[in-house]
């Protein structure tokens, strides 16, 4: 260790209010891990509630660690290039360290981390002095198998579901026992718990997988996602306060979680099932918390709109003498009550996702959305003097063509010129930003099945609509870079031979294109191959909670063309 890491160390930590410290003795030691910068790390309200969780454990510790900020990483070789935050310890000397997920283009930094450490970054390869190598999140409930070899053990699900068993288990049981016989008694006694060596994967010569197969019959054949059923009993809300995040200003608190309305793009409308809500009584000791820290309250969740409490919660913060922020707004459900909340908080920008321009589109991807329901919240909008909004769309969606491209374009101008109807001429939006990002399968939605879209195409869909719109001087578009896309369609929808890419890119300096030249994996079949309904995908031993019979419904409904547009719930087929 370096003066200059410990003294980067001693910085953050000065610059917090809330992290833990625990003595060094006999508790099992955990080692967080957040495979991106610091100031995203922290950023996390994930990451900030599994921290909290395994310390809150009495038998337990955790201490954080970031992937290294630019420049760190040319530091001397003499040592470890990775310590923790609170301790300055090295990851290599925790009984475990734990990776938590939430994007697949951090996967690379994993590797990069595991060698920065001095950690072999092969599960097979590790010994028995080498910490248990784990890792959760979204990301990996989803799909964990492209990172299959490198990890001694995944816990798929809800942590807030999860974690508590699996800590009582690991701190129960003897330090010295055997790295395979821990990790069986993980597999056989923790709901949630995946192993990948204990699982035989088998693929036929066109790659596709033929079988899976426990190594044990001891073992699962499928593994359950464990999940909160009720959210009032903890809380999740931001644990540690800095300056030095995407959210500095803000006091993070999540209340809801999940969602009922089944968007057939969308993760966490059909894995992050059932649709939960926070009560009132629940959320108040976490809004005073945030008050007393002079924060505005960012209110987090899957569907925040729909919280049956919404208006009530946001006027609690402010007669309490706070600020709230909202993140993305369902358009059906912005009222002109909403947007005076908004207003009185001082919010400037507004966010409202129609995500797709012509009504089928929508209609395809089940979005349950009418012109008209866009057209009245712009009305409220300028009732409001909400002048500033932010829009989401997505191109590259199934069924997609130039019509529905067209079709962003005429809504945004629409949505400007209404506004300006609706005023009288007297104001119109002085700010209209359209964030266009490409649409990407995602394991356990109706568009599993779904190929990418070219990258290519969509590089000139974007073109065509940032032309169109060039004209345009209340309107900016942002978008995403296509390349990248295909890499997280690759991370996100690949098998365990994906991670023979993965290495490959490691060793390579991050270079994807001389991977892709140098191993024999042809990256299309997993990104541009449209699935067939009956073959086994990678991720399908996970019960993400929602019978597959409606995932293969709600696809040939959308490929088929629904005849009108559906935003009833979806509730059924949701398994305890």
């Amino acid at each position: 260790m370096t003066w200059k890491q410990k003294k980067r160390c001693l910085d953050l930590l000065a610059g917090e209010e809330g992290w833990s410290r625990k003595v060094w003795g006999e508790c099992l030691t955990i080692c967080l891990a957040y495979p991106n910068l610091y100031r995203t790390g922290m950023s996390n309200l994930g990451f900030q509630a599994v921290y909290a969780l395994i310390n809150r454990h009495p038998s337990c510790l955790c201490e954080r660690v970031f992937f290294p900020e630019p420049g760190d990483e040319a530091l001397p070789a003499d040592g470890p290039l990775l310590i923790s935050i609170e301790s300055q310890r090295p990851p290599a000397d925790f009984d475990m360290v734990a990776f938590s997920l939430s994007f697949e283009n951090d996967y690379p930094q994993i590797l990069r981390m595991l060698e920065m450490a001095g950690i072999p970054i092969e599960a097979a390869a590790r010994g028995e002095k080498d910490p248990l190598v784990v890792a959760g999140g979204i990301a990996a409930t989803l799909n964990p198998e492209p990172l299959a070899d490198f990890f001694d053990l995944f816990l798929l699900g809800e942590g807030e579901a999860v974690l508590p068993g699996f800590l009582d288990l690991a701190a129960s049981l003897p330090r010295d026992l055997p790295r395979e016989a821990l990790l069986a008694r993980i597999q056989k006694e923790i709901a949630g718990a995946y192993v990948p060596r204990f699982y035989r994967v088998t693929t036929g010569e066109d790659g596709r997988i033929t079988a899976r197969e426990p190594v044990d019959t001891a073992f699962p054949r499928r593994i359950v996602r464990p999940w909160a059923a009720d959210l009032d009993t903890f809380a999740t809300e931001q644990v540690i306060t800095t300056a030095d995040t995407e959210f500095g200003g803000m006091y993070l608190t999540e209340v809801s979680r999940g969602c009922q309305r089944g968007c057939r793009f969308c993760a966490a409308g059909f894995v992050c099932r059932p649709a939960r809500f926070r009560s009132a009584a629940a959320l108040a000791p976490s809004f005073r918390r945030g008050v007393e820290k002079k924060k505005t309250i960012g209110l987090l969740g899957t569907a925040v709109s729909d919280h049956p409490a919404l208006i009530p919660l946001c006027r609690s913060i402010l007669d309490a003498g706070g600020s709230l922020a909202v993140g993305s707004l369902r358009l059906d459900r912005f009222s002109a009550e909403m947007a005076a909340l908004l207003k009185e908080t001082g919010t400037e920008t507004v966010s409202l996702a129609p995500e797709a321009g012509s009504q089928r589109l929508r209609d395809v991807i089940r979005k349950g959305l009418t012109e008209g329901e866009i057209f009245s919240a712009v009305e409220k909008l300028m009732e409001c003097d909400m002048v500033q909004v932010r829009l989401y769309f997505m191109v590259g969606l199934p069924t997609e063509t130039d019509e529905d491209i067209d079709a962003i374009v005429r809504l945004v101008k629409g949505m400007e010129h209404h506004a300006r109807r609706y005023s009288k001429g007297r104001k119109g939006f002085r700010r209209l930003t359209l964030s266009i990002n490409q649409f990407i399968p995602k394991p356990g939605t109706p568009f599993q099945w779904q190929p990418l879209a070219d990258t290519a195409a969509v590089r000139r869909r974007i073109r065509r609509i940032t032309g169109a719109l060039r004209g345009e001087k209340a309107v900016r578009v942002i978008h995403d870079i296509p390349k990248w896309n295909y890499i997280q369609a690759l991370l996100s929808l690949g098998d365990r031979t994906v991670g023979r890419l993965l290495l490959a890119v490691h060793r390579r300096g991050g270079n994807w294109a001389n991977a892709f030249r140098e191993v024999n994996v042809n990256p299309d079949f997993y990104v541009y191959r449209r699935k067939e309904t009956e073959e086994i995908l990678p991720w399908d031993f996970i019960e993400h909670g929602t019978e597959k019979t409606l995932l293969v419904s709600e696809y040939r409904k959308a490929l088929s063309g629904p005849p009108e547009t559906d935003s009833a719930p979806i509730n059924k087929e949701i398994k305890p």
